[in-house]
């Protein structure tokens, strides 16, 4: 056990000149945090944490040169409650013998469990050298700092109250415009991870740059330098926003760390022109962004053991296009072929559409992927003509293009955002889930919806309207004939809240969620446990979010998140509001602020457990003994309310709805997405 080696000081530098915190390196003992995490930012003055360091023979200095001090008996004491679930759950893990003592300032510290409480005992001349327990004076900020060394390289991070953590670390070497990532190849470099680095070059961030494919780590624990013992489950995280937008800033993982025991990591990769530009008969093939997430999963699966992650126990998560951007991994020929993954959430994952002005099918081509000459005919000559790169010859037009800056290009009128069969990275029109098949990675798998996915693909329509039928014309941009249709079908439900308006939007928003979201991802988790594509397949729709869908900006209506009154100054979310794609981050990760009641607080305990769980089982149910170990007392109410969280394993699901407390459910909307499925054919392909 790494906890009850003999160990030897602590290596000690300064980061950079007037730095007065010392940093220390994990070169003579691991380091794990202790924190009893309750995901409530409001309480963390309630709560104490240390730092445990492994035995050595002089346990003051150890603290010392971490900028720290032993732990005293009457800290310990005051925060009793934390200390004996933190001390329980590392016996419990393993990562520590049944009644270990551990030292403290004025003697040692263990946990009694027949009464969940501590037992102390007096300095003891002979006694042998324990485990420490170290004061954690986190900050939020960088001021203590700390180094690992990984493949050549010194990575220096910070920790802050919940986690270790290490900020803008280059994952690859930086590429040429249009030529695919290679994995970081740089050696005997002290690399600065205290910061985020930049952004990929999108549109309308200025301080967006090429230069950009770095990650994020998050950790709870870090091991002793060449040591493997204890490694945590990793969360890989893959931001969405269209392929054209977003960043690994914005999906922290820092309280999953501290509350589930898992390592976090967030990449950025290229985004729209920069990162899917498709030009056939040429080296531009497409797929830069996907390349650079697989090169991302390569750097961790050689790096992570080094920051306390199991290299072989990577899940993939990710929202929108992140969730596409996973669809599209499960099917990629090297992720499969070097067993890059060892589990798949995809959520609010796009693949259709019934909308034919402002969005199109807009959301088919993110699990049908264009052959290059497609995205061409698309996304090619319209992007040389915007740019004004008009000669004679591709080969010129291709030079003319490398020279346009980026941030100009990324601003053009057309965009190329489309993943596309490159025959490397995506050689299939679509993941395969018909079949047990080679060519879709064989692991567990969660896909989901929010309630209303939809609500921000379909259009509000402006007042007049006239009736249900035109609003849902204005809405969706299709046919009268289409909208009467949908209302005479009888399967999607008219609210009459006297605002004709608002209910044809509730009615178009509802059409918009099935056929962009909800009915490609019930088919794809059907499919895949039916024929054993996947190894096991659980669907969900979010129910909770915080940041909804207010079309007209229209505040305390409670459109966006529940009605604002004096007893709900930021919404009540037991009150109708429309779920806004993307919104479910706040709850997946246990990042959910400002709490709106106390089911929020619970919800997001809840709801982040069962992605935690999975990441660390492949399964999303709770074990509830590690509950009770951890003094998850609520958790493990809402787990004993909820029931167990079943897989797919029929046309009916079932599907789980994400909650306080959660449930079982059919799969939602399965006769209207039927129904759909018929009608999209009819009313847009035979032109009706």
């Amino acid at each position: 056990m790494a906890l009850i080696h003999t160990a030897v000081a602590l290596s000690l530098s300064l980061i950079r000149p007037g730095l007065a915190s010392p940093r220390i390196s994990n070169v003579d003992t691991s380091l794990t945090f202790l924190y009893l995490n309750n995901l409530n930012a409001s309480d963390d003055g309630n709560h104490a944490g240390a730092i445990l360091l492994e035995p050595s023979s002089n346990d003051t200095a150890a603290c010392a040169a971490i900028g720290e001090s032993l732990i005293s008996r009457s800290t310990s004491q005051a925060h009793s409650s934390d200390f004996f679930y933190s001390l329980a759950y590392l016996e419990y893990s393993g990562q520590s013998p049944q009644d270990q003592q551990y030292q403290i300032q004025d003697g040692a510290v263990s946990i009694k469990k027949a009464n969940n409480s501590l037992a102390f005992q007096g300095e003891q001349p002979d006694q042998q050298q324990l485990p420490i327990l170290c004061t954690h004076s986190g900050l939020y900020d960088t001021s203590k700092q700390l180094s690992v060394s990984s493949n050549g390289n010194t990575f220096t991070g910070f920790r802050n109250p919940k986690s270790f953590r290490f900020l803008g670390i280059p994952y690859a070497d930086p590429p040429n415009r249009w030529e695919y990532s290679t994995i970081y190849s740089e050696k005997g470099q002290t690399i600065d991870a205290t910061a985020y680095g930049s952004d990929c070059a999108q549109a309308f961030d200025p301080s967006s740059t090429e230069d950009c494919l770095f990650l994020n780590i998050q950790t709870p624990y870090l091991p002793r330098t060449n040591s493997s013992t204890n490694l945590r489950p990793v969360l890989f995280t893959i931001h969405g926003g269209g392929f054209t937008g977003g960043s690994g800033q914005g999906a922290d993982g820092g309280n999953l760390a501290s509350r589930h025991d898992i390592v976090s990591v967030q990449i950025n990769y290229r985004l729209s022109t920069l990162g899917f530009l498709a030009i056939p008969n040429t080296t531009i093939k497409g797929n830069f962004g996907i390349a650079d997430q697989l090169t991302a999963l390569r750097w961790v699966r050689e790096n992570i053991a080094n920051f306390g992650g199991d290299p072989n126990k990577i899940t993939i998560i990710g929202e929108s296009a992140g969730a596409s951007s996973v669809r599209t991994l499960l099917g990629s020929p090297p992720v499969i072929e070097e067993n890059l993954v060892a589990g798949a959430v995809a959520q609010s994952n796009l693949g259709g559409g019934v909308t034919l002005g402002l969005y199109g099918n807009y959301g088919t081509t993110f699990s049908s992927y264009y052959t290059i000459d497609q995205s061409y005919a698309v996304a090619g000559q319209q992007i040389f003509t915007a740019a004004g790169c008009t000669q004679s010859t591709v080969s010129a037009q291709i030079e003319c293009l490398k020279k346009v800056d980026a941030q100009t290009l990324q601003n053009l009128s057309a965009v190329a955002r489309y993943v596309v069969q490159d025959g490397t990275y995506v050689d299939t029109e679509e993941l395969i889930v018909s079949t047990r098949n080679s060519s879709t990675a064989h692991v567990p798998v969660i896909f989901g919806t929010t309630l209303n996915d939809g609500a921000s693909q379909a259009t509000y329509p402006q007042p007049p309207v006239t009736s249900l039928v035109d609003g849902i014309v204005q809405s969706l941009y299709i046919s009268t004939d289409y909208a009467q249709a949908i209302l005479d079908s009888g399967l999607f439900p008219v609210y009459d809240t006297g605002n004709v308006t608002l209910d044809s939007f509730n009615i178009s928003q509802r059409v918009a969620t099935d056929t962009t979201f909800r009915c490609i991802d019930e088919a794809t988790v059907y499919a895949g446990a039916k024929s054993g594509a996947f190894e096991k397949a659980w669907y969900y729709t979010f129910n909770r979010t915080y940041e909804g869908y207010d079309p007209n900006n229209l505040g305390a209506s409670g459109l966006s998140r529940g009605p604002v009154s004096p007893d709900y100054p930021t919404g009540n979310p037991n009150l109708p509001y429309f779920r806004l794609h993307g919104s479910e981050a706040g709850f997946t990760y246990g990042v959910q602020y400002p709490l709106r009641d106390t089911s929020d607080l619970l919800a997001s305990q809840l709801i982040s457990g069962y992605f935690a769980n999975f990441a660390r089982t492949g399964d999303p149910n709770f074990d509830e003994e590690y509950l009770r170990v951890r003094g998850y007392t609520d958790e493990l109410k809402g787990v004993q309310e909820s029931g167990k969280w079943e897989a797919v394993s029929g046309e009916d699901g079932p599907s789980w709805e994400l909650d306080w407390p959660s449930r079982g459910v059919v799969f939602p909307e399965k006769e209207q997405c039927a129904w759909l499925n018929y009608s999209i054919g009819y009313y847009m392909e035979d032109g009706k």
